[in-house]
């Protein structure tokens, strides 16, 4: 029979609606009853998923979906990436305060013609501060899954150039573009351009740069969604922070987040017999990537040489490694 993880897990996936992980799940049940010797049972309930999935005209849990909106050509190829990863909000796991910050934005950008109804605007141009891993690129995925947008990326290395000028020009390219097409615009690794202007490291180029980018943003009056993300928010000149609606500071997970993103990663296992305190305590000072891939590392040792087993001792140490790595 399930076991009690992917009961869970079917059950979660079902309230988000999140069909091909769900068929996905039911497969893996298939197959467990199978090895089982309950081959009735796994037929059953293999021929009601595929059945299920002919109704609903899905696809294969494991195809990718397809792109409804092209890479960006022309001029602009190179500099914008499209980027097609549909991550759901209840993929990501924040503490309390980001998450109720992220929600306001969703909601007014839902609310946002009726917002206008009253003279007042959605948020839209957003700074995200915090070290990496924190989940600020995933959440400007979030945002843009949630508001049914595309997600483009810019790409900083083609954007910035050593020719006196060519920057800005490319610059006011990627902002025509956001003014043209309603998305999602992720600027990652922001302070390669937004570094104070005067600084040891001032570069002429960066500084005129910074200089367009303060000028088009604060003009930009489009339907589309800024981002800007960096690891290092003490770099970034002040002058920025007031073109933004608003800041969010991500943080690294508490012990509460961190059970929910190993119980995330390690849900088609029988996790009852784990010693969270041991390690929520194990995992603080990571961030939640660290702590992901720490449980993805378990998972494998577990399938691998303890006959699909999980254990508290497993985990441990695979979040000790993740600390020594970080030495």
């Amino acid at each position: 029979m399930a076991t009690a993880e992917q009961i869970k897990a079917l059950l979660r996936s079902h309230a988000d609606r999140d069909d091909p992980r769900f068929y996905s799940i039911a497969l893996q049940v298939a197959a467990q009853e199978a090895r089982q010797g309950h081959h009735k049972l796994a037929s059953d309930i293999k021929a009601m998923v595929e059945k299920s999935q002919a109704a609903a005209n899905l696809r294969p849990a494991t195809s990718k979906p397809t792109p409804l909106i092209q890479q960006p050509k022309g001029d602009l190829k190179g500099l914008l990436e499209l980027t097609h990863a549909q991550i759901r909000g209840s993929e990501l796991v924040l503490v309390r305060a980001v998450r109720e910050r992220l929600d306001q934005v969703l909601l007014e950008q839902r609310q946002k013609d009726r917002l206008a109804q009253f003279g007042l605007f959605a948020r839209r141009k957003l700074l995200f501060t915090g070290s990496p891993g924190t989940g600020k690129t995933m959440s400007a995925a979030v945002l843009a899954t949630e508001l049914r947008l595309p997600l483009y990326t810019i790409v900083l290395d083609s954007l910035i150039t050593r020719f006196m000028g060519e920057t800005a020009a490319k610059l006011r390219l990627v902002f025509d573009h956001i003014k043209q097409t309603r998305a999602v615009y992720l600027f990652d690794e922001f302070d390669a351009i937004g570094t104070q202007r005067g600084s040891q490291n001032d570069v002429g180029e960066i500084r005129r740069v910074l200089n367009s980018f303060l000028l088009f943003v604060e003009q930009d009056d489009s339907e589309s969604v800024i981002i800007a993300a960096t690891n290092h928010p003490e770099l970034l000149d002040k002058a920025l922070y007031r073109r933004f609606d608003d800041i969010i500071r991500f943080e690294k997970p508490g012990r509460e987040q961190i059970q929910a993103l190993v119980e995330n990663r390690l849900a088609l296992f029988e996790t009852g017999s784990l010693v969270w305190d041991e390690i929520t305590a194990a995992a603080e000072g990571l961030s939640a990537a660290e702590v992901t891939r720490a449980s993805e590392d378990a998972a494998k040792e577990a399938v691998l040489h303890h006959a699909g087993k999980i254990s508290t001792s497993l985990v441990i140490k695979a979040i000790e490694r993740r600390h020594t790595g970080k030495d």
